[in-house]
């Protein structure tokens, strides 16, 4: 299995080419970074980091090493982060709090547009058909949820390389791969506390054993975003906080949630009703499609 793996990888990757990958050195885009470099393609490579916060830079650097490439890194202030959230709301039409994860791919593809490119590659989809997401492991039937969960998904690094003209390019989520991914047993998923097992597995042969184990960590973490969180949350008060929850009539996951809840209403204006083939969000009253709500972040899973 491990070596079919590889071939669907790289089979993918030779039919997705970009100009540039986005890279964060974890072990989904590390991958693709070994197998572009095994291929012998020119791609430029562009990650992207708060200040310098963040474990990414560490184990970029470790990759840069390893392969023998220069990623670009574009480090971002705190202010510049804060600055841009109005812009990607008004993009995404949300206000989910994983709203840090997407400056990351903000800033990335901002940059690209910067340098010319007009494709990037991203990781998007390794995590889903591997099993990467720790709540994974709570659930019985992770075949069934993962081809399920498959079918409708969507990321938004695609409207953010839309409003600036880049065409995202998503190996992992090849129909190949999608197709593997119903034949992979559970206990190949997720084995010794470890998520994604079989695919650290297939390369651990050819990348470094501490680039392979590394923890799953969200983009907004690997980059050091999540300070923009703590940041927003410093600036509301428990008072504030609390009277806008009554007010609105709606829950925020934190301080910072609400601060885009608000920025939201000031770009995107009121929340939609559902449409025919949606149902209401029981916390925005906007329509969703699964169980997680797009809109607001509202999800039925408990992580």
């Amino acid at each position: 299995m491990k070596k079919r793996i590889r071939a669907l990888i790289e089979e993918s990757v030779a039919k997705n080419l970009a100009d540039a990958l986005l890279l964060s050195g974890g072990l989904d885009t590390s991958i693709l970074a070994l197998v572009l470099k095994r291929l012998n393609v020119e791609c430029h490579s562009v990650s992207v980091s708060l200040e310098g916060r963040g474990e990414d830079i560490e184990y970029l650097m470790k990759l840069k090493e390893f392969l023998h490439i220069d990623p670009l890194v574009v480090f971002v202030t705190v202010e510049e982060a804060i600055s841009a959230i109005p812009e990607v709301i008004r993009i995404l039409k949300s206000f989910d709090p994983a709203i840090p994860n997407d400056l990351v791919l903000y800033f990335g593809m901002k940059k690209l547009k910067e340098e010319g490119m007009m494709s990037v590659m991203t990781g998007d989809g390794a995590d889903e058909i591997f099993a990467g997401y720790s709540y994974m492991a709570k659930i019985d039937d992770l075949n069934s949820y993962i081809l399920k969960m498959l079918k409708g998904i969507r990321f938004n690094s695609d409207p953010i390389g839309q409003h600036f003209g880049i065409e995202v390019k998503k190996p992992y989520l090849s129909q190949e791969i999608k197709s593997f991914a119903g034949k992979i047993p559970r206990s190949l998923r997720i084995r010794d506390g470890w998520g994604k097992w079989i695919l650290r597995k297939a390369y651990e042969e050819f990348l470094p054993k501490d680039l392979v184990y590394q923890s799953k960590r969200p983009l907004e973490v690997g980059s050091g975003m999540s300070y923009v969180r703590d940041f927003l949350s410093s600036k509301i008060s428990d008072e504030e906080f609390y009277e806008k929850e009554k007010l609105y009539g709606m829950k925020f996951y934190g301080k910072d949630h609400l601060y885009y809840f608000e920025i939201y209403k000031e770009v995107c204006g009121i929340i939609p009703p559902p449409n025919e083939d949606e149902i209401s969000c029981p916390n925005c009253g906007g329509g969703k499609r699964s169980s997680h709500c797009r809109i607001c972040g509202y999800s039925e899973r408990i992580i």
